[in-house]
C-alpha cells in the first residue's frame, strides 16, 4: 500500500527537473534527435529567398508579358533587357527561347532550374547563376514561348551571336536572321563579316547582307546594287526578297497619277474589267452602285400593285423597253435605287485614270527588281532545260539497259521475245532475295548483279532450248509462245512472292541527290544506273568487236547462212546470244528495282519501251539501241514536260510519233548492214 504512494511522491518531486532537462536538450540542439525528426518528416525543402537582382527587377516589371509572351508583347521585354546592358541578359534571352525559364507560383519570381531528386527542382538565380534552394516541381510553372516568340527572341540575339567564338552559335544566328531580319540587323551583320574566319559562314553572311539590303538598304544605290547582284540567283530566298518589290495594287486618280510609282495604266474594258473599275469608284463613294439585272427584276416583282408595276401593266413587261420604263418610274417614285446604264458607267469611268502602282514608291528599285526577276526567270528556264536534258539522259540509260538484251536476241535470232520483261522481273526478285540473306545493302547489290545475270541467263537458255529453237522461222508462233511464257512467269512470281510490292533497298550512299542548284537535281540512283549503262555499253562493244564470240554473233546477225557455211554453229550462237541478252535483262532488273516497285508486273512496264527502242534504233545494232533509247527517253520527257499531269497521254503521243517515224525510216536510225539486211 505504501509502495505506490512512495513512487508517486518521487515522480512528483522529479517532474520539474525532468522538464528543465527536456528544455535544455531540445531536438534542435541535439543532433541525434534532429536526425530522428528529419527521418520522420521526410527530406527538407529549402525555400529560396526573394532574389533582388537587377534582371529579376526588370522581369518583375513586365511579369505578365514574360509569363504570357506573344509576338506583340515580347519586343517590350527584350528591349528592356537589352537597354539595361546586363551581362546576364544575353543568357536569360537564350534560355528563355530554349524554354528553360520557370516562374514560382508563390511570388511570381523567375528562375532557371535543374532537376534535383524525385519531383524536386534546384532553383538557380537568373542574376547570379547560383543555386538558391530546392522546390517541388508542382509549385513552379515552366514558361514555353511559342514558335513566333522564339523567332523574335532569336532575332534579338543575333547581334552578339554573329561574332560568337563558337561557329555553331554564329550559324544559329544566321538561321534566325534568314527567318526574320529587319533594318536593325544590317550594321551588326556588316560588322561581323570582316571578323569572320570561316569561309562558308562568311559567304552566307555576305549573301544575307545583300538580301536584307534589298528591303532595308539606306540608299537607293545600295538597294539597286543588292537587287542586281541576284540576276542569276535561283534560290528561293532571293526571289522571296524581290517579289514584294513588284507587287502592285490597282488605283485611280483624276487626271494623271501623281505621287505613286505607276507600273502600268489600265483601260476599263481592256486591261481591267469595266465592272471591277466601277466597283472601285463605288467603294470610295465616287459613283452610285450598279444594280444587276437580277436585283432590278426583284425590285419589279416586289412593287406589283393591282396588276401594274410603276404604272406599266404586267402583261406588257415582256419587252426590255417596258421593263426599263417601269423601273425608271419606280426610281422616280423613290421605290427603287437608280439603275446604272452602260452609258452612265462609261461616263463615270471616263472621269478617272486607272493604273497599277507598285507598293514600293522608289522607281529605280522597282525597275531593278522587275529586270532582275525577268533575268532570273530566263535563267530558271535555262536550268529547267538542263534539268530536262539530265532527266532524258537518265531515262534513256534505263531504257538502254532494259532493251539492249532484247536488241541482241532480236537482231541475231529474229525472235520477238514477249517474255523479255519477265527476265527483268527475275533480276529484280533476285536482288530482293539476296538482300534477305545479306543485310548489308552495298554487299548485297554487289552480289545480286552477277547472280541476277546468271539466273536470268539460265532462264533464257531454258526458254531457248525448250521453246524457241523448236519454233525457228515461225515468228507468229514464237510471239504467242513467249507471250504464254510471260504470263506463266508472272503467275509463278505471284505464287512465290505474293502480289504485294517487295522492297529492293539501295545502299545509303545512293540516298539523296546531286543538287546542282535550286532547279537542277539528279538522284544518285539515276547517276548509278547511267554509269552502269555506260559500262555495259563499253563491255558489249568490246565483246562484239574484240572477241571471237562477238565476231560469230555479228556474222550470224548479218548472214546466218553464210556464217553456217564458214563453220559457225548458228544454233550454239543463238543459245549464247539468248543467254547474254537475258542475263543483261536480269542486271537491268536489279538496277530498275532500286527505284521502282518490285512486283510480278515490273517487266511489263518496260517491255513496250524496249521494243520501241529496238525498232527505232535499228535491229541488231548496239549503237542503234543507244540512239533509240536516247530518242525515246528524251521524247517521253519532252512530252511529259508539256503535259505533266497525264503520263498516259505522253505514252500515246510517243507511240504515234514512233509510228510516223518508222514510216519514213523503217530500218531504224542505224540500219543493219550485210547481205541479209533486207530480209
Amino acid at each position: 500500500m505504501l509502495r505506490p504512494i512512495l513512487i508517486a511522491a518521487l515522480l512528483a518531486l522529479a517532474a520539474p527537473h525532468l522538464a528543465h532537462a527536456q528544455d535544455a536538450a531540445s531536438p534542435s540542439d541535439t543532433p541525434a534527435a534532429s536526425e530522428e525528426i528529419l527521418d520522420d518528416a521526410g527530406p527538407a525543402q529549402a525555400t529560396a529567398p526573394a532574389p533582388a537582382g537587377p534582371l529579376q527587377a526588370i522581369l518583375q516589371a513586365h511579369k505578365d508579358k514574360v509569363a504570357k509572351a506573344s509576338r506583340r508583347t515580347v519586343d517590350e521585354v527584350i528591349t528592356a533587357v537589352r537597354e539595361a546592358g546586363l551581362p546576364q541578359g544575353l543568357t536569360f534571352l537564350e534560355r528563355w527561347g530554349d524554354r528553360e525559364l520557370w516562374q514560382r507560383e508563390e511570388d511570381g519570381l523567375f528562375f532557371f532550374t535543374r532537376k534535383a531528386d524525385g519531383q524536386n527542382l534546384t532553383l538557380i538565380d537568373i542574376d547570379t547563376g547560383e543555386e538558391v534552394g530546392t522546390i517541388s516541381k508542382g509549385e513552379m510553372n515552366q514558361l514555353k514561348p511559342n514558335s513566333g516568340v522564339r523567332t523574335v527572341i532569336a532575332s534579338s540575339l543575333v547581334a552578339s551571336q554573329l561574332e560568337d567564338a563558337d561557329p555553331a552559335r554564329r550559324r544559329q544566328a544566321l538561321n534566325a536572321l534568314e527567318r526574320n531580319a529587319d533594318e536593325s540587323h544590317l550594321e551588326p551583320l556588316r560588322a561581323s563579316i570582316a571578323k569572320e574566319d570561316d569561309p562558308a559562314l562568311k559567304a552566307r553572311k555576305e549573301r544575307l547582307l545583300r538580301v536584307i539590303t534589298i528591303s532595308f538598304g539606306q540608299t537607293t544605290e545600295d538597294r539597286v546594287e543588292a537587287i542586281r547582284s541576284f540576276s542569276q540567283d535561283l534560290s528561293i530566298d532571293a526571289r522571296a526578297a524581290l517579289n514584294p518589290l513588284v507587287v502592285t495594287r490597282i488605283g485611280y486618280s483624276e487626271g494623271n497619277p501623281e505621287g505613286v510609282n505607276v507600273a502600268r495604266l489600265l483601260t476599263p474594258g481592256k486591261t481591267i474589267a469595266r465592272e471591277d473599275a466601277y466597283r472601285l469608284l463605288v467603294d470610295d463613294g465616287k459613283a452610285v452602285a450598279a444594280r444587276t439585272r437580277g436585283e432590278r427584276k426583284a425590285a419589279l416583282e416586289a412593287n406589283i400593285e393591282d396588276g401594274t408595276v410603276g404604272g406599266v401593266p404586267v402583261a406588257e413587261l415582256s419587252s426590255q423597253e417596258a421593263r426599263d420604263r417601269a423601273y425608271s418610274n419606280l426610281v422616280a417614285d423613290g421605290k427603287a435605287p437608280a439603275f446604272v446604264t452602260d452609258e452612265t458607267m462609261d461616263a463615270e469611268l471616263a472621269k478617272y485614270t486607272f493604273y497599277e502602282a507598285y507598293a514600293d514608291s522608289n522607281t529605280d528599285v522597282t525597275t531593278a527588281a522587275a529586270e532582275t526577276l525577268d533575268s532570273i526567270d530566263q535563267y530558271v528556264g535555262l536550268n529547267r532545260f538542263f534539268s530536262l536534258v539530265l532527266d532524258g539522259i537518265s531515262l534513256a540509260s534505263i531504257y538502254f539497259l532494259a532493251a539492249i538484251g532484247l536488241a541482241i536476241t532480236f537482231g541475231v535470232m529474229g525472235v520477238i521475245n514477249m517474255a523479255h520483261g519477265e527476265f527483268i522481273m527475275i533480276g529484280a526478285y533476285t536482288g530482293y532475295v539476296v538482300q534477305q540473306i545479306i543485310p548489308n545493302y552495298t554487299v548485297s547489290i554487289i552480289v545480286a548483279l552477277p547472280l541476277a545475270f546468271i539466273i536470268a541467263a539460265a532462264a533464257g537458255i531454258a526458254l531457248e532450248r525448250l521453246v524457241i529453237r523448236h519454233l525457228a522461222s515461225r515468228p507468229l508462233e514464237t510471239l504467242l509462245a513467249t507471250f504464254g511464257v510471260s504470263i506463266a512467269l508472272q503467275q509463278i512470281a505471284k505464287n512465290v512472292f505474293g502480289t504485294q510490292a517487295r522492297p529492293l533497298t539501295s545502299p545509303s550512299w545512293l540516298d539523296g541527290a546531286w543538287v546542282i542548284n535550286d532547279v537542277v537535281a539528279v538522284s544518285y540512283i539515276r547517276i548509278a544506273i547511267f554509269v552502269l549503262a555506260i559500262l555495259f555499253f563499253a563491255l558489249l562493244l568490246f565483246v562484239l568487236n574484240r572477241t571471237r564470240l562477238g565476231l560469230e554473233v555479228r556474222a550470224v546477225t548479218q548472214n546466218p547462212r553464210m556464217a553456217s557455211s564458214m563453220g559457225i554453229n548458228p544454233d550454239r550462237i543463238n543459245m549464247l546470244t539468248f543467254a547474254l541478252g537475258s542475263g543483261i535483262a536480269g542486271i537491268a532488273g536489279v538496277a530498275i528495282g532500286l527505284f521502282a516497285k518490285v512486283t510480278s508486273e515490273l517487266g511489263q512496264a518496260y517491255i513496250v519501251q524496249s521494243f520501241m527502242t529496238v525498232v527505232v534504233g535499228g535491229v541488231g545494232n548496239i549503237w542503234g539501241t543507244l540512239a533509240g533509247a536516247t530518242m525515246i527517253g528524251f521524247l517521253q520527257k519532252v512530252i511529259e514536260f508539256f503535259n505533266p499531269s497525264n503520263t498516259l497521254a505522253a505514252q500515246t503521243y510517243m507511240i504515234i510519233f514512233i509510228i510516223i517515224f518508222i514510216q519514213f525510216r523503217p530500218k531504224g536510225i542505224i540500219a543493219l548492214k550485210g547481205r541479209a539486211a533486207g530480209d
